[in-house]
């Protein structure tokens, strides 16, 4: 009786931790389309950081924005810790910020320097990257998909 007390406790709690959201960083993993991004940051070191509790909103490049940088740029991009944090962390703004919260204007990123928003023709502009997805929720803030992956002034 008493194994079979434990055993379905357990069943419980493995069955609340599953319905429970993922973090950023497993949210991103998940998706299946952010396989570079992923792998940057865990090159940079910030896996932590993104599974911290935040909230953050990310601008997330796919895959297909990473592959418009030339191949020996991201590479050595890639292998450059310090430059691939400042290009990250340019990528994330602190709380959590919705679609419908998105005001034109000035953001400022993690990284410290700022980000322009704009709506045109029905786009939403993160500078010169288009947002093609919002509101993929994580449990410690939330990603908004970009096609182009957005530089700092380095």
């Amino acid at each position: 009786m008493k194994k079979l007390f434990v055993a379905a406790a357990m069943t419980l709690a493995l069955g609340a931790t599953s319905a429970r959201a993922a973090d950023i960083v497993d949210t991103a993993k998940g998706a299946g389309t952010f396989n570079t991004l992923t792998a940057a940051i865990e090159a940079a070191g910030l896996v932590d950081t993104l599974k911290g509790p935040g909230p953050f909103t990310v601008f997330a490049p796919t895959d297909a924005a990473f592959a418009k940088i030339p191949k020996a740029k991201l590479d050595a991009l890639l292998k450059d810790k310090a430059a691939l944090t400042k290009v990250l962390t340019y990528h994330v703004v602190s709380g959590k910020v919705m679609a419908a919260d998105v005001k034109p204007g000035k953001v400022k990123t993690v990284e410290g320097d700022s980000l322009t928003v704009k709506a045109s023709g029905g786009k939403v502009m993160i500078d010169k990257a288009t947002v093609s997805k919002t509101d993929i929720a994580a449990d410690n803030g939330v990603i908004h998909v970009i096609d182009t992956v957005l530089m700092p002034k380095m």
